[in-house]
């Protein structure tokens, strides 16, 4: 697969049961608990209806009919500050590796500061090691603890980066 022949856009209705399915598949696959984790989250049913808000922006990664992954920007839940949080950054396995995760954190981080953030912040898990190194490479700092209130309490690792 080249990653030329993969398109990243601006989510539509059609591919919310695309990009349910393939964030859920992921988080399987590298065996994220379903509590406590975006997993559960209601919103994963919903995607365009929860992202087609003011300084909200989700965006897939398509190749012909299929939805490879995606990721999001919205304002951070239950904190004071101009501070988003990268959401729901997950790729299938075949989408990995070729580049795609840098491009779509510029998509997504160029959205949030031209949105007017003044920070972005985001959570994983301690053994997410391809996430964590491609966050880092892109600017994002550890943390000691959590920012706001997301509902994630089982992902331990939190990061920051000042737009």
């Amino acid at each position: 697969m080249g990653k030329d022949t993969i398109v990243i856009r601006e989510i539509k209705s059609d591919d919310d049961p695309k990009i349910a399915r393939a964030i859920r598949s992921v988080l399987i696959e590298l065996g994220v608990p379903k509590v406590g984790t975006a997993y559960e989250d209601k919103a994963l049913d919903y995607m365009t209806e929860t992202y087609n808000q003011p300084r909200k922006a989700y965006f897939v990664l398509q190749q012909n009919d299929a939805i490879l992954g995606g990721a999001g920007i919205s304002p951070l839940d239950n904190y004071e500050g101009n501070v988003c949080e990268l959401q729901k950054m997950y790729f299938l396995p075949e989408a990995r590796g070729v580049g795609l995760g840098s491009k779509m954190m510029f998509k997504c981080l160029e959205f949030a500061k031209n949105v007017g953030f003044d920070q972005c912040y985001l959570e994983t898990m301690p053994y997410m090691d391809n996430a964590r190194r491609l966050y880092k490479k892109v600017g994002f700092d550890f943390i000691d603890e959590p920012m706001g209130d997301t509902g994630h309490y089982s992902c331990s690792v939190w990061m920051l980066k000042d737009l």
